[in-house]
C-alpha cells in the first residue's frame, strides 16, 4: 500500500483527515502524490504533446528511456485518453516533478461537483505487480476491516468485518469491537506524529510477518488483547448469505464486499442457494463495497433481474471524451447484462442463474462505491425497483481503462457510465430512500441489525424507521454518511470500475 495513503489512515491534523475522503472511497493517492512539486504557474516551456505510442515503454529501470520519456508518456496518455482531457492544467511543467507518478497526480481537472466535492477524485496510480496481486483478491494483512468512525482525537475506529479464516478472524475479532491501543499506543487519544506514524503502520502492514498487540473493548464492555501477524489474506468477497422467514415469504440475504475475480463463482454460488430456498425478494448489502471489475457487476444484475428485463438491454453505455479514443462504436461501447460467465472463475459460456426478482433492496453507505453504483443504476435503468437503506453512495459514475507504463499502472478517469435510460449523474452520490446509521452493536445479516431491519420493515410497510434515537449512532450518521465520507480505508483499486478490453468483445 502506498506510504502516503498510510499515512493519511488516522490524520494527526485537520488537513490529513480531510486528504484522506479522497484516498478512503474510490479516489486514492497514488506513492508518490504527496512528492509533486509547486508547478510553475508560468507555461513557457512545457514540452509538446506527442502521440503516447511514440514514447511508451520507454523506462528509466530498464535503461530503454528516462523519467522525462516516462512523463511524457503520461502526459500525452492523458491528453488522449482522460475524460475531461481539456480541463487539464496547460502549465504545467515535467520538470517541476520528482517522478512520472507526481506528475500524473496533477494532471486532472479542478471542477467541483453541485456540492463542491472534486468532480475527480479518484486519479491514483499503482505499482503493476500489486495490482495484479489485488485482482487475485490477494493483500497483506490481518483481514479486518475498520471503520473510522472519527479520525481525530477522541478517535473511534470499529471493527466493520472480517475475512473467514484470517488472522484477525482466528484471534477473536468481530464486528463492533473497539480499538483501544496498539502495542501500547492509545489508539483513541495519540496525538504525537511518532505515535500516529507507528499506529498508521500496525493498521496498513505493507509486508507479511509484522506482529502487534491489538487491545480492543467487545460490544459486552470486556476488554480484549489480540497478537496479530500480517499475512497473505485471500479475500471472501462474498459472506452471510442466508434466508430471512417474514409472514409474505423468504427474503434472502447477502453480503457483497468486492468486485473481484473471485466473486463471479461466490455469487453463482449465493444466488444458487437463493434460488433453492425460494425467496421472494432479495436485501443486498453492498454498504461495504467499493467496485472492481464492471463485468461482476453486470452478472450480478443479471442474476437479480427478469429475464425479459435485461435480454437486449444494456446493462451500462461507456461515454468517453470526444476523442473517443479508442475507437469503440456504440455498441462495442456497451456492456449487456452478461447472461454467461466471463471466465473470472466461471466457465466462460456458463449459463447464469437467475432470481427474476422485480426489486432489490441494497443496503449502501459512503463506501457503496463505482461498480456497486453500476448494480443500482444498471437495474433501475431496466425498471426494476432498487431501494436504498443506510446513506448515500460515494458518487462515483467513472470508470478506467488501467494502463501500464514502465512497472506502474495508471487510473485516469476515462469514461462516464450511463445506464440504459442515459442516466449517469450521480457525482454526488445516489440517496438512500430510507436514511439508517451503521449499525456496529449487531452482525451484519443479523435481522436486528440496523440497516437490514429497516429493509425489512420498508418492504412490509413502506415506511423508513424513525430516526435514531441512539447519539452514537446519530453522530455516526452525521460524521459518515452525513457528510458522503468514506469509513473504511482500503486500496483505491477497491473502490473502482474496471473495464478489460474482454468486456467490450461481448
Amino acid at each position: 500500500m502506498p506510504q502516503s495513503f498510510v499515512r493519511a489512515l488516522l490524520g494527526l491534523a485537520v488537513a490529513a483527515s480531510l486528504a484522506l475522503a479522497g484516498c478512503g472511497g474510490g479516489g486514492g493517492g497514488s506513492g508518490d502524490a504527496t512528492a509533486a512539486s509547486p508547478a510553475p504557474a508560468d507555461g513557457a516551456n512545457v514540452p509538446a504533446i506527442v502521440p503516447s505510442a511514440t514514447v511508451a515503454n520507454r523506462c528509466a529501470a530498464s535503461s530503454t528511456g528516462t523519467r522525462d520519456d516516462e512523463k511524457t508518456w503520461v502526459r500525452s496518455w492523458i491528453d488522449e485518453t482522460y475524460l475531461w482531457y481539456s480541463e487539464v492544467p496547460s502549465t504545467l511543467q515535467p520538470a517541476a516533478y520528482a517522478t512520472p507518478v507526481a506528475y500524473f497526480a496533477d494532471l486532472k481537472t479542478s471542477a467541483l461537483t453541485p456540492s463542491g466535492r472534486a468532480k475527480d477524485r479518484f486519479h491514483f496510480s499503482y505499482d503493476t505487480a500489486q495490482y495484479s496481486a489485488i485482482l487475485q483478491s490477494t493483500e497483506s494483512g490481518y483481514g479486518v476491516e475498520f471503520a473510522y468512525l472519527s479520525r481525530t482525537p477522541p478517535r473511534q475506529i470499529r471493527v466493520a468485518y472480517t475475512e473467514p479464516g484470517s488472522p484477525a478472524a482466528q484471534a477473536g475479532l468481530v464486528r463492533g469491537m473497539t480499538l483501544l491501543a496498539i502495542d501500547g499506543i492509545d489508539a483513541i487519544n495519540a496525538g504525537s506524529q511518532a505515535d500516529v506514524d507507528r499506529l498508521n503502520a500496525a493498521l496498513a502492514p505493507s509486508t507479511n510477518g509484522q506482529a502487534h498487540a491489538f487491545q480492543l473493548r467487545a460490544a459486552d464492555g470486556s476488554a480484549a488483547t489480540a497478537n496479530l501477524t500480517s499475512a497473505s489474506v485471500l479475500r471472501s468477497p462474498v459472506q452471510a448469505v442466508r434466508t430471512i422467514p417474514t409472514p409474505s415469504g423468504n427474503v434472502g440475504y447477502l453480503q457483497f464486499n468486492d468486485h473481484v475475480e473471485k466473486a463471479e463463482i461466490q455469487l453463482v454460488d449465493a444466488v444458487n442457494q437463493l434460488q433453492a430456498a425460494g425467496i421472494a425478494d432479495l436485501v443486498l448489502d453492498m454498504r461495504y463495497n467499493g467496485g472492481g471489475l464492471l463485468a461482476v457487476a453486470s452478472e450480478l444484475a443479471t442474476m437479480v433481474a427478469p429475464a425479459a428485463s435485461t435480454q437486449g438491454a444494456a446493462f451500462e453505455r461507456l461515454v468517453f471524451n470526444a476523442k473517443n479514443p479508442f475507437g469503440l462504436s456504440g455498441s462495442q461501447a456497451t456492456l449487456p447484462f452478461y447472461a454467461t460467465g466471463r471466465g473470472l472463475s466461471v466457465a466462460t459460456g456458463q449459463a447464469l442463474p437467475r432470481l427474476n426478482l422485480p426489486r432489490v433492496t441494497v443496503l449502501t453507505g459512503p463506501d457503496t462505491c463505482s461498480a456497486s453504483e453500476s448494480v443500482v443504476n444498471g437495474l433501475r435503468g431496466v425498471g426494476v425497483k432498487v431501494d436504498l437503506i443506510g446513506g448515500a453512495t460515494c458518487g462515483k459514475p467513472y470508470g478506467f481503462y488501467p494502463q501500464d507504463n514502465c512497472g506502474t499502472t495508471y487510473f485516469a478517469i476515462q469514461f462516464q457510465g450511463v445506464n440504459a435510460q442515459g442516466f449517469g449523474d450521480y457525482g454526488d452520490g445516489l440517496a438512500p430512500t430510507c436514511t439508517v446509521a451503521d449499525d456496529f452493536e449487531h452482525a451484519l445479516g443479523d435481522a436486528a441489525e440496523a440497516r437490514l431491519a429497516a429493509a425489512l420493515q420498508y418492504r412490509s410497510s413502506g415506511t423508513c424507521p424513525a430516526a435514531p434515537s441512539s447519539k452514537s449512532l446519530a453522530a455516526a450518521l452525521q460524521k459518515t454518511e452525513g457528510a458522503g465520507t468514506p469509513y473504511l480505508d482500503r486500496s483505491a483499486l477497491r473502490a473502482s470500475r474496471i473495464v478489460r478490453p474482454a468486456d467490450l468483445s461481448n
